[in-house]
């Protein structure tokens, strides 16, 4: 883990495109602002790992077995094609 130093107003590059930029400091809390290209997607640390956890679960879910025996089943009846 890189762990960097900055003032208010100072920022961190990442890339080319996105900065970090140090907006307020108080006793236990520290404001920063992110610029980033509109495609990419900035979640706080809790909610991506709630939003990890809820497509897990809802991967889960579509993996399901199905129970094949309580299905009903047609039977097709195969017919000669007759010229």
């Amino acid at each position: 883990m890189l762990i960097l130093t900055r003032k208010i107003n100072e920022e961190i590059k990442v890339g080319s495109d996105i900065t970090f930029k140090i907006i307020s400091i108080s006793e236990n809390q520290v404001k920063i602002g992110v610029s980033a290209p509109q495609g990419i997607q900035i979640l706080r640390g809790e909610l991506y790992d709630k939003v990890k956890e809820t497509t897990a679960d809802a991967l889960q879910s579509a993996l399901e077995v199905v129970d094949l025996s309580k299905l009903k089943v047609n039977k097709v009846r195969k017919y000669k094609n007759e010229r």
